[in-house]
């Protein structure tokens, strides 16, 4: 709490005392997150990374205190397309929790965001280097627009034939949210046939996280279909789609391979 309140009256200093560019606010977000981090706990962080992360140790629920105060302050005296300008900005390069920060300061407001927005944050996919500023992402911004309009659903196909890792399991994680409402039943299953051989393992669980998800909304097809997919399905993806199903039907789906660990 220390650090919030010694940084919260440079939050507005720093954008009323001139005129101010998205770069200059970015920057200033860039400084802060590397004097407020924490060296032990930024070493901590690479455990949960195959990758080489760089990382200013901050934890997540004090980084969206600070984020929530910029969006605010940022909004009011310059409006919502500089804050997305902003948030542009601090997605470029590979440090994970300026990526995070862009994210934390949208989230809460994605409803406000139309198709330049939506644009604008799906040319972010290239620039991903993680699973985690892929999840903030796609999950939290992308995803809720999906599923605010469907005829956006489409765009997932084009991502799941990308060579990009990070594409395609984005193709997977940006209709959970509107699986969770019920929707995308027929984009999932035809989803599911076109990744359901990816030999990447971050595609595998983005695909095991979606049909998880979908089990719940809809048990009664996701279930059979499970069924009929088990005997080509990775390992990873069926173990992960069967998390949350009751232990009966988690172990009649999972019986192949049951079957091949006992032999």
């Amino acid at each position: 709490m220390t650090r919030l309140v010694r940084h919260r009256p440079a939050i507005r200093k720093s954008i009323v005392k001139r005129k101010i560019t998205p770069r200059y606010i970015a920057d200033h977000v860039r400084r802060l997150l590397k004097d407020g981090g924490s060296a032990p706990h930024a070493e901590g962080v690479q455990r949960f990374f195959k990758e080489e992360v760089r990382s200013r140790g901050w934890y997540t629920a004090e980084m969206r205190k600070v984020a929530v105060r910029f969006r605010r302050t940022i909004v009011k005296e310059q409006g919502l397309a500089f804050l997305v300008d902003v948030a542009d900005d601090l997605f470029h390069g590979d440090v994970l929790e300026e990526k995070v920060f862009a994210v934390l300061m949208l989230q809460q407001i994605v409803g406000e965001f139309g198709p330049a927005e939506f644009k604008r944050f799906e040319s972010w996919l290239s620039r991903i280097s993680t699973w985690a500023d892929h999840d903030g992402l796609v999950h939290y911004l992308i995803a809720p627009m999906i599923a605010a309009d469907r005829r956006r659903a489409g765009r997932v196909f084009r991502w799941a034939k990308s060579r990009n890792q990070w594409h395609r399991r984005a193709a997977c994680v940006a209709l959970i949210q509107g699986t969770r409402q019920k929707m995308f039943w027929p984009e999932i299953q035809r989803l599911s046939d076109m990744l359901l051989q990816d030999e990447n393992d971050m595609v595998q669980k983005g695909l095991g996280w979606l049909l998880r998800e979908t089990a719940k909304a809809y048990p009664q097809r996701t279930i059979p279909y499970l069924m009929k997919i088990r005997d080509c399905s990775p390992r990873l993806v069926l173990r992960t789609a069967c998390e949350t199903l009751p232990k009966g039907e988690r172990e009649r789906i999972l019986g192949r391979f049951r079957t091949a660990a006992a032999n």
